[in-house]
């Protein structure tokens, strides 16, 4: 190393020059600031030059905060939150139970012990008659041929109304068939039915049969009456309950969008 003042030759790590005294540290500290970095080396794998250390994949600090974004996705209008309630709701009617057959029935016997109570009222008043005009002979006669009359006649008719209707009840609708020979079969959508009664007699009451009201927004049938219906107030809770949980289940519940 050459000293700059005198160019005399100075020993390394000397702080002075020996021949005139002068301070040689300077002069190294600024050949050192003035010498060029040496050349990066190259990534042999990628063939580029390795990013500077401190610096992330896109060069920048890797203490550096990143940018953030301050903005939040815009909040769902009405409209959008509707469809997408709406579609959530179609979505789960089609993933819902299948059908199933809850209750099945027709015409009661039950709802004929009136009739039949009647019919005897009206034999024991004929036997009085016909024993107190005629002969005994041709009173009993007559009697025998009254009551087989009479009761065939009840008994038909309790026949024909057995056989003549049927009720099906579903977790979705109420189906009602009607006819002897022919049939009619109508189904009415249990979100339709508005309101559900039922009416009763005396001797209807101690027995537990009657008959139900449905009054629904059927274009067929808006009020339909269901007589003969054992056990009345069961099957007609049972209309109520299906009806309120069908319009739950197809509900939109708009105020809670």
């Amino acid at each position: 190393m050459q000293c700059p003042n005198c160019q005399a030759e100075v020993p390394e790590g000397a702080s002075f020059c020996a021949q005139c005294g002068a301070s040689v540290s300077t002069s190294v500290a600024e050949d050192q600031a003035t010498t060029p970095p040496p050349p990066a080396e190259t990534d042999p794998a990628t063939g580029n030059d390795p990013p500077p250390q401190g610096s992330g994949a896109s060069g920048t600090p890797a203490n550096s905060p990143q940018p953030t974004s301050s903005e939040s996705p815009p909040a769902p209008s009405p409209k959008e939150r509707f469809e997408q309630a709406a579609a959530a709701k179609t979505a789960g009617e089609r993933e819902s139970a299948a059908e199933e057959t809850v209750w099945e029935g027709s015409y009661s016997p039950k709802a004929m012990v009136g009739h039949f109570v009647l019919a005897a009222v009206v034999i024991v008043l004929l036997a009085i008659l016909l024993f107190k005009w005629l002969p005994f002979g041709t009173a009993l006669l007559w009697l025998v041929i009254l009551v087989f009359v009479i009761e065939a006649f009840v008994g038909g008719w309790l026949l024909v109304r057995k056989l003549s209707v049927r009720y099906e009840l579903t977790t979705q609708r109420l189906i009602h068939q009607k006819g002897l020979l022919s049939r009619v079969t109508d189904r009415i959508e249990l979100i339709d039915i508005d309101d559900v009664t039922y009416r009763q007699g005396p001797v209807q009451r101690i027995l537990g049969v009657g008959t139900i009201i449905i009054t629904s927004s059927d274009r067929t049938h808006p009020t339909l009456e269901m007589p003969g219906i054992d056990p009345v107030r069961e099957i007609s809770g049972r209309i109520d309950d299906l009806r309120r949980e069908e319009r739950r289940r197809r509900s939109l519940h708009i105020e809670a969008i």
